[in-house]
């Protein structure tokens, strides 16, 4: 290989940025500038070996991600991240002057070709090049071809050498955004309208969560980034909206794990005269249908690192539909309800579940479902008539024991709540009131109960956290790999 190209593995980093930063003099000293300017392409090199064919004229850009330098002549691969193609360079075929800016450009360089296609004798989709045109000379020399990064912190801090280096990541990556404009799609079908509401709120609504807090300079006041645009959404559905949704993202003051990170992305919708069973069914049909579209089919494997299967999920449809009681009675007994709230805290001491003195009785009970029941439920359940304690924004079921609600547990872990909407000002006042527990007034959005008064009408609603989604779907263990760029503590 050429001397130009090949970098000696013995080198340093600075060694190898030193030789690069030479290169960029000698690019100048050629004319050229190595950083290039807009550049009109007629393709891709993905969308050209998807839709490959010979003897087209066509022009490409990408960045080299690998070289094979036989002297007069060169196979190279240019790429980004939806995919690469092969590109063949003979010093009799270009002019000087790209010859010898070709000998100046090392793997990572972003480079612009015209040329024609040709299959190689072994049958490689291939671009003969006829121009060459430097787009962006890279200074830094890219992660190891054979392993990329395989280093979790480094593939979280620096996404751009994971993106760069792990096709598999970059892949994942473009499922994302494929997916998410799948869902809006979805929905624009049904008729919903999609909306933008307030990220900075004066009341943090619409779940029990610690907000971040900011300070307004201007007007004065303290503000919070949302923890869910619930209570504006449910504005607009008083306003008249009859189907909405909005897609973006909520922030939360809470602790890091693999399946949580402080700014996350949250699709919620409220449809008017539905239910929680209105909703139950359109998530159904919405995963089922990224299942179909994105993975195959509905049976979703999860792997370990090294590759190995741990389980398979099956999204077949109809998903099953389970009374919290019942599922909880499951694992700690028939009478479990029966007996007093201190027998049930003994009961937690046997089942293994940990509680703590302050405590209330209900959320004894939800504690044993989460380690009981939620995080070995794996295939798709909707948990329905949840304890009317924890939900203070949906319907209470007759009797007033329960709500009318779902929470879609898939793969563990919830994926989605939907609500019967309470749209019953009076007894929403005193659930926002009973849920801040002795707080000051403005923790209540006492504005939001107004709102009420004037009507809503009935509605079903759903949010569902895209990125446990994303997740799901693609076999993701940990939510950093499915979020371009989670939020890491500093380094020292």
């Amino acid at each position: 290989m050429s001397d130009a190209i090949q970098q000696q593995p013995q080198s340093t980093e600075a060694e190898l940025i030193a030789v690069r930063r030479e290169k960029l003099v000698q690019l100048r000293e050629l004319g050229i500038d190595p950083y290039g300017g807009r550049f009109e392409t007629t393709t891709t090199p993905g969308a050209l070996k998807a839709d490959y064919a010979d003897e087209r004229k066509v022009v490409i850009a990408g960045r080299l991600v690998a070289i094979r330098d036989m002297g007069k002549s060169v196979f190279a691969t240019l790429g980004d991240v939806e995919g690469r193609i092969q590109i063949y360079l003979n010093k009799k075929g270009v002019s000087e002057t790209d010859w010898a800016a070709y000998k100046l450009l090392d793997l990572g360089d972003w480079i612009g070709v015209e040329g024609e296609t040709f299959t190689t004798g072994k049958g490689e989709p291939s671009v003969k090049v006829e121009k060459l045109t430097v787009l962006s000379k890279s200074l830094r020399p890219m992660p190891d071809k054979w392993h990329g990064v395989a280093d979790r912190e480094t593939k979280y801090r620096k996404r751009h050498l994971d993106l760069m280096s792990n096709p598999e990541s970059a892949g994942l990556f473009i499922t994302r955004s494929k997916m998410i404009a799948e869902i809006r799609n979805f929905l624009h079908q049904r008729g919903y309208l999609e909306v933008e509401t307030p990220m900075l709120q004066s009341v943090a609504g619409g779940a029990a969560a610690r907000p971040f807090e900011t300070y307004h300079n201007a007007l004065g006041m303290d503000l919070t980034l949302r923890i869910a645009p619930e209570l504006f959404l449910k504005r607009l559905l008083v306003g008249g909206f009859t189907k909405v949704f909005e897609l973006n993202r909520n922030f939360r003051n809470e602790g890091i794990s693999r399946r949580h990170n402080p700014e996350f992305t949250m699709l919620e919708a409220y449809e008017a005269f539905g239910d929680f069973e209105t909703m139950a069914n359109l998530v159904e049909e919405m995963v089922c249908g990224l299942a179909e579209t994105f993975c195959g089919g509905l049976k979703i494997e999860h792997k370990d690192e090294e590759g190995n299967l741990v389980r398979t999920i099956d999204l077949t449809r109809p998903w099953k539909r389970a009374n919290y009681h019942d599922l909880i009675k499951e694992v700690a007994g028939d009478d479990f309800f029966d007996i007093t709230p201190e027998q049930r805290r003994a009961k937690c001491d046997e089942l293994g579940v940990q509680i703590s003195d302050q405590m209330e009785d209900y959320e004894v009970v939800q504690q044993v479902f989460e380690k009981k029941v939620e995080e070995h439920t794996f295939d798709p359940c909707f948990v329905t008539r949840v304890a009317s304690e924890l939900i203070p924004l949906a319907k209470v079921t007759p009797g007033g024991k329960t709500v009318e609600v779902y929470e879609l547990i898939i793969n563990g872990q919830e994926i989605s709540p939907g609500y019967s909407e309470l749209n019953d000002p009076d007894v929403q006042r005193q659930r926002l009131e009973h849920q801040a527990g002795g707080e000051e007034e403005q923790d209540v959005d006492y504005d939001f109960v107004e709102t009420l008064e004037n009507g809503m009408p009935p509605a079903g609603g759903i949010g569902i956290g895209i990125d446990r989604l994303v997740m799901m779907l693609t076999g993701a263990p940990t939510i950093r790999d499915v979020v371009l760029f989670p939020l890491l503590k500093k380094k020292d």
